[in-house]
């Protein structure tokens, strides 16, 4: 739901659609252009241009003539194609490669969304097991409160035992409304991802220690397939061919125009468009092949060149850069998910056992044989262990997602 409706990717995909507009747009230079002009122009006053007198048997003067008629009309279509032009054709590769970057681009955003809605997912899902453990706590506080007053109320107890049962339940409460807080924040926050409306109820199905990965993660070197290797490559690709299209500009370049035309000449208006021997419409066409050849531009794209093939270089060190990356964080993520691992299983281990010394502790302190002070400290001891579990817990499922951020498998 994220990938399809998350502004940023909805954005990304915007984009895509873009560059293959841009696409068409490019290749169009390679397409024939069709014209149509047409005018219409009434000489309020002929022009004048000046005649020799000899024209008119006064040789050695000057004559002025107006010439032209008042009314001229001209129609014309006119055709060009280009028949050669080496950056026109590397252009349209150029603009292919910037539309599968877009595409990769794409892909990006998904998988880092994606990544993003795990995370607060199983933040969502340690936080609601949060509160199961503090609702626990509640229940056993509120049973040994109980206790508590019966036996200082038959004079058995203190009353400051009984106090100190009281703050200690109403700091578990404060936790609860502080955890109900938390929780509800992060279900809004999953709603906005998803783009969900705010008021809808949502229930979220899995446990906070549902296993990602069935199997431990294998060692692997290769990550050509990883969209971040991809995309420095698309990108490495589209300053080659940026390169080779600054270069291409030394070549020459070949087009073929041509137009057909008809002209009106018109000293009256009425039947204007009545052709006869006086109103009549005068055709012209013409065909032409044209050659470009660039001979000096001022060394312009050999510095456009050399500026290209440093960009080249660039993300080619990049490139490298982040293979070892890639190929470090990998390592560590590896680490950090057995490590994690075996956390989780200590953890679940130790927290299991706390609460077994605090319930065997109550019930020595319901017959008189354990102080109050040794049930708070084991109370301190459970509430350590917990709080131990959940940050293991969290802390195993971002080793997990890691991992398959690395490997490419965030989408499954």
């Amino acid at each position: 739901m994220a990938v399809k409706k998350n502004i940023t990717v909805k954005t990304a995909r915007m984009d895509q659609e873009k560059s293959g507009y841009k696409k068409e747009e490019t290749r169009a230079a390679l397409l024939p252009k069709v014209n149509f002009s047409g005018s219409f122009q009434d000489n309020l006053q002929l022009p004048t241009t000046i005649l020799p007198g000899e024209i008119i048997g006064e040789p050695g003067t000057s004559v002025a003539f107006q010439m032209g008629s008042q009314y001229s009309t001209s129609a014309s279509i006119g055709i060009s194609q280009i028949l050669f032009s080496q950056t026109a054709l590397t252009a349209v590769q150029l603009s292919k490669k910037a539309s599968e970057l877009s595409s990769l681009s794409v892909e990006k955003a998904s998988e880092n969304i994606a990544a993003e809605v795990a995370k607060l997912y199983f933040l969502a899902l340690t936080t609601a097991e949060q509160r199961k453990l503090i609702e626990g706590n509640i229940a056993r506080t509120e049973r040994l409160k109980k206790i508590t007053k019966i036996t200082t109320d038959n004079g058995i107890g203190k009353q400051i035992d009984l106090d100190r049962v009281n703050v200690n339940l109403e700091n578990y409460y404060t936790q609860l409304s502080n955890t109900l807080a938390t929780q509800e924040q992060q279900t809004n926050m999953i709603k906005y991802m998803l783009d969900i409306p705010l008021e809808q109820t949502i229930l979220l199905t899995d446990e906070a220690n549902t296993l990602l990965l069935q199997n431990d993660p294998s060692l692997i070197s290769d990550f050509s397939n990883h969209i971040d290797i991809q995309l420095l490559e698309s990108q490495q690709d589209m300053n080659r061919l940026n390169q080779k299209m600054i270069t291409d500009g030394y070549l020459p370049t070949l087009s073929l125009s041509g137009g057909i035309a008809l002209q009106g000449l018109r000293n009256e208006f009425k039947n204007y468009f009545n052709e006869n021997a006086e109103n009549k419409w005068f055709p012209n066409s013409s065909l032409s092949l044209s050659l470009s050849i660039p001979l000096f531009d001022g060394f312009e794209k050999r510095s456009k060149s050399r500026q290209a093939r440093l960009d080249y270089q660039k993300v080619q060190a990049n490139l490298e850069s982040t293979k070892e990356l890639l190929n470090m964080n990998y390592r560590n993520a590896t680490n950090n998910y057995q490590n994690n691992k075996s956390v989780v299983r200590r953890q679940q281990q130790n927290l299991a056992l706390a609460e077994k010394v605090y319930d065997e502790t109550t019930l020595r302190y319901r017959e008189g044989l354990a102080a109050m002070s040794n049930l708070l400290q084991d109370e301190i001891s459970l509430s350590n262990a917990q709080a131990g579990y959940l940050t293991a817990l969290y802390n195993f499922k971002d080793a997990e997602l890691k991992i398959m951020s690395l490997n490419g498998g965030i989408k499954d």
